[in-house]
């Protein structure tokens, strides 16, 4: 499909199924992970990934936390476009800066869009304040609402001892990590799919660098997927 999903609240395809299966919870399965609390978003395709993984590993009864924050970044006008049908339009260059970018947003939605009252009238969002609804989003203003909510919500479980599961979507966790590691963001792309994990000091510091559990072929290649713009 290779759509610019954004907050456009599809479920999981069947490749998405496969992948959180086969993926996400089998590579976690191999690596016998535990945990204590889950976060996810409020989109159905974070949730219906997280509830593959838990029932995979044994751990639907613990807490689950949705929080509208660490939604996927919202894609403005490109929302529910086929990604190459956008390049066409605006050239490559144009979309992948959108795309890439820390701070140049796509334009916003309007209620001309096939999806725009969708998303404004979607239940799992009507808590969200209309000041901080937003109707297009860069990397920056996504991170200016996912790391307050890491640092307020997810930091104190893991101060706590907790051991913390985080499902989100692939440009709130790159603003995450960029956030922790200060990463080049223009050049640096989460593989979608394949968990990571990151290990903390006591003082919140992060011990080494992020694991990627995948050999690193494979997390390459999934890193070039996602950079690329793709096919029709």
């Amino acid at each position: 499909m290779n759509l610019f999903c954004g907050w456009h609240d599809v479920g999981l395809s069947e490749e998405g199924e496969w992948d959180a299966l086969e993926v996400s919870a089998a590579a976690l399965k191999r690596e016998n992970m535990r945990y204590d609390i889950a976060f996810t978003s409020c989109l159905r395709r974070a949730n219906q990934t997280l509830e593959v993984i838990l029932k995979e590993l044994n751990l639907t009864g613990i807490p689950v936390r949705q929080l509208w924050r660490l939604n996927e970044r919202h894609y403005g006008a490109l929302t529910g476009f086929n990604k190459r049908q956008m390049a066409d339009i605006y050239g490559e260059e144009q979309v992948q800066v959108w795309r890439r970018s820390f701070n140049i947003p796509p334009p916003a939605i309007e209620p001309t869009n096939p999806y725009y009252h969708a998303i404004k009238n979607n239940p799992r969002l009507r808590h969200i304040n209309e000041q901080d609804f937003p109707t297009t989003e860069t990397l920056e203003t996504t991170m200016e609402r996912v790391v307050p909510e890491w640092t307020d919500s997810i930091i104190p479980e893991v101060r706590a001892g907790k051991r913390v599961l985080v499902v989100a979507h692939g440009t709130s966790l790159r603003g995450l990590v960029k956030h922790i590691q200060d990463a080049d963001i223009m050049k640096f792309n989460l593989p979608n799919s394949i968990p990571f994990i990151i290990d903390f000091d006591e003082s919140m510091k992060m011990v080494g660098s992020i694991r990627f559990l995948a050999n690193d072929e494979t997390v390459l290649k999934a890193m070039e997927k996602v950079a690329s713009i793709g096919g029709k």
